[in-house]
């Protein structure tokens, strides 16, 4: 299993690498590798190639990395395969903030002092900030992170709640309707160096962090009372947890949208090949979820172009795929 473990790693790092070259070589022609070696000849090589598909490519790996690690830390947080990053209410905080500030930006207009400051604070601010605070609501109606079903059952309200305070802002300002629309499909579009700095940060913060938590993870498996048993403050730990939850995803939201079935998907591929302990599933279902979601946005650029699907759309279609195939296999055995 060890030897499986380590074909896995080495494996994802190899797609990697060559997803990224691909990342460069995929634009608004298609995909192209003589299009790249014109493009080098050519003076628009550092435009093209440097400031639109490079970050983009690094950035859309980033993300599904810190997309990979939440669905793992979810995962193995409340013991259910089926949980996702956005379980604990980050997704929908993060829409109903930027459908605020669309709507805002839509009725103060642009000849006032206040559009200037809606303009500054930007929607990637919001989505973080809204994402953080649908986690920190779920928790203050769970009344903290100790009681695993407690915490489900309030990520679901909250969801539920926030989600229709979006949809009522939006029948208010339909304005706000399509950058919403936008934003729940996902988009690599937008990335920049400015965005791959925030989100390789992120992750060189969260990833450690999360490691050194994973034996928190493993004493969890064998249940709560096996946990404190060992001495685990398991209230601190969990929402230590939470956090490291929330923040990459609320990171990965803010720079991307909602980006469906990385975090679901990933953990899964990574323990259906090669299981293991925690520790090693945080490290490979970060490397899964980047290598999913850098797929996912090359073919986007690529299958109808000159236009580009939403990679939200394409991971959602992949991992739903994925998924029943798995449901399949395990009614047939």
């Amino acid at each position: 299993m060890q030897a499986r473990r380590t074909r896995l790693l080495l494996g994802l790092s190899a797609a990697s690498v060559l997803l990224l070259l691909a990342g460069l070589a995929a634009g608004g022609d298609g995909f192209s590798i003589a299009g790249v070696a014109q493009l080098l000849q050519g003076q628009d090589a550092g435009l093209i190639l440097g400031e639109i598909r490079a970050p983009r490519t690094l950035g859309a790996w980033l993300t599904g990395a810190l997309l990979g690690l939440a669905g793992a830390l979810a995962q193995g947080l409340f013991r259910n395969p089926l949980a996702d990053p956005f379980l604990l209410g980050s997704a929908s905080g993060a829409s109903l903030a930027v459908v605020m500030v669309l709507a805002a930006g839509a009725l103060v207009g642009q000849g006032l002092e206040a559009a200037g400051l809606l303009s500054r604070v930007g929607l990637v601010v919001a989505a973080f900030v809204g994402a953080l605070g649908g986690v920190l609501l779920t928790l203050m109606l769970a009344r903290g992170a100790m009681h695993t079903l407690r915490l489900l059952l309030a990520g679901v309200v909250v969801g539920v709640v926030l989600s229709a305070l979006s949809d009522l802002i939006t029948l208010a300002a339909p304005e706000a309707l399509r950058g919403r629309q936008v934003f729940m499909l996902g988009s690599t579009g937008f990335l920049g160096w400015d965005s791959c700095a925030l989100l390789a940060l992120g992750l060189a913060l969260t990833l450690p962090l999360a490691y050194r938590l994973s034996r928190t993870l493993d004493a969890l498996v064998l249940g709560e009372d096996s946990a404190r048993s060992l001495g685990l403050p398991l209230q601190r730990l969990r929402l230590l947890l939470v956090a490291l939850l929330a923040a990459s995803t609320g990171l990965a939201v803010s720079q991307t949208g909602l980006v469906a079935f990385v975090g679901l998907a990933a953990p899964h591929m990574v323990r259906r090949y090669a299981p293991g302990l925690h520790g090693y599933m945080l490290i490979a279902s970060a490397l899964a979820g980047a290598v999913l979601l850098l797929a996912a946005d090359v073919a986007a650029r690529a299958l109808i172009a000159p236009l580009e699907l939403p990679v939200g759309l394409l991971t959602a279609v992949i991992g739903g795929i994925y998924l029943l195939w798995l449901l399949q296999r395990q009614v047939d055995s």
